[in-house]
């Protein structure tokens, strides 16, 4: 225990970076996991065709237009405060997500949560994910 003390006062900076390097790690594998609050492609497949889950993709609308899921909502992530009724009218379905790769929508996804709508995943991977795993997408 002893050497453990002499070694990290020797080393401070040293051991300040393995401590963050942990730290990061730890956060890395907890947002992975996801839990609850986000779902495989796969998965989300089922929410949709069993569940009648709605799909809101938070994309620019030029990548939407390139290719979407099918009967998906657009709502770019920087209006999406200003029209969350229109995802709110949907409060009682399972909503899932969707952004390019997974980021933008874990972040849409907690503004969707702090407006009471309780059902909400984060699509994994995001329209990356969904297209390499060669589910249909719709350019409609």
């Amino acid at each position: 225990m002893q050497q453990l003390i002499e070694f990290i006062t020797n080393h401070i900076i040293l051991f300040s970076a393995l401590v963050v390097v942990l730290v990061l790690i730890v956060q890395n594998l907890l947002a992975s996991m996801g839990g609850k609050s986000s779902v495989a492609p796969l998965r989300a497949t089922q929410l949709i065709n069993r569940e009648d889950a709605v799909v809101v993709d938070v994309r620019p609308i030029g990548d939407f237009n390139n290719g979407h899921i099918v009967n998906a909502i657009n709502i770019p992530t920087t209006a999406l405060k200003n029209q969350i009724n229109q995802v709110a009218k949907h409060k009682g379905k399972p909503i899932i997500v969707v952004c390019r790769s997974g980021a933008q929508s874990a972040a849409a996804c907690k503004v969707l949560r702090d407006a009471g709508i309780e059902q909400v995943y984060n699509l994994q991977g995001g329209m990356l994910a969904w297209q390499s795993d060669s589910l249909p997408i719709s350019k409609k």
